[in-house]
């Protein structure tokens, strides 16, 4: 079938009249700007404009709610970017439901307008976008939400007083950290794992009332208006990491010129730390990103 024929088979099957089927393919062409197309076949048209047809075969039926099922995963990287560009002007101009189902955070994080992370079929923790990044429920969500990861490290607990914390973070520092959630239940002794977002890396020079780990650079991303450097430290290891190999992702929004091997910092302000106790579950959050 032609690109109009394969936009209209569902309308063609269900009996309904020529007129309004082609009405219907016009419009939905229209709106996902593939006029020129619909005389084509398959094998002419690209991976994007393959799914504009598909979601065209949606439109025409004027559906209250678009169920997307990884409908992005074959597209390159481009075309995913386009594709994101879209749906959302989609959603925006037909003001429909669309559940949009995915395993990549890109998407979820810039998409969607709530977000249901689930893992083994079970519900973790459900709300806006910002609002999951800033206030993840536990480790699980944390760890999935954010491009690169989040870095995870392990610590005890050495004393609990009221809403605060002192830590010793094993072949490292002590640490106090204020502002611990209500009723957290952490207690003397307690494993605990720190997290850290890599964008909250401080520069070289700044100081630091957090963490504070002599490294060495390890690889190095330029990626053009930003840098992404993967560190490993001797005396600090990197848990559930990105890389599988322990090493600690920090961000910077600019050119930086690092030399593989080189010494390095890793220095996170307190302020940017979430806290998670032995079960995974949040027991604080950053208090920078909660006053941005």
């Amino acid at each position: 079938m032609t690109v109009g024929q394969n936009m209209g088979f569902n309308m063609q099957i269900a009996g309904r009249p020529r007129a309004e089927i082609a009405a219907a393919v016009d419009h939905a062409a229209r709106i996902l700007r593939i006029e020129e197309h619909l005389h084509k076949h398959p094998r002419a048209l690209s991976g994007g404009q393959k799914q504009r047809v598909a979601i065209g075969r949606a439109i025409t039926r004027s559906p209250d709610v678009f169920l997307f099922d990884e409908p992005l995963s074959n597209l390159d990287a481009a075309l995913r970017t386009q594709m994101r560009v879209e749906l959302g002007r989609l959603h925006a101009e037909l003001g429909a439901t669309m559940v949009y189902v995915t395993h990549d955070q890109v998407e979820a994080m810039t998409m969607a307008d709530r977000i249901v992370v689930m893992r083994a079929g079970v519900i973790e923790q459900v709300g806006r976008p910002l609002d999951l990044y800033n206030r993840p429920a536990n480790q699980f969500v944390a760890g999935f939400l954010g491009a690169p990861r989040i870095n995870f490290l392990a610590a005890q607990v050495q004393q609990v007083m009221g809403n605060s914390a002192t830590l010793a973070i094993p072949g490292s520092q002590v640490l106090r950290l204020p502002d611990l959630v209500e009723g957290h239940g952490l207690k003397s002794g307690d494993s605990v794992r720190l997290g850290f977002r890599p964008e909250s890396a401080l520069r070289q020079g700044e100081a630091t009332d957090g963490i504070d780990i002599a490294a060495q650079v390890a690889v190095v991303e330029a990626l053009g208006r930003e840098t992404l450097v993967y560190a490993s430290s001797e005396a600090v290891k990197s848990i559930d990491s990105e890389s599988q190999d322990g090493f600690f992702a920090l961000h910077f929004p600019e050119q930086r010129d690092f030399a593989l091997g080189a010494a390095t910092r890793i220095a996170v302000p307190a302020a940017a730390l979430y806290l998670f106790d032995s079960a995974g579950i949040a027991c604080r959050f950053p208090t920078q990103a909660l006053s941005a």
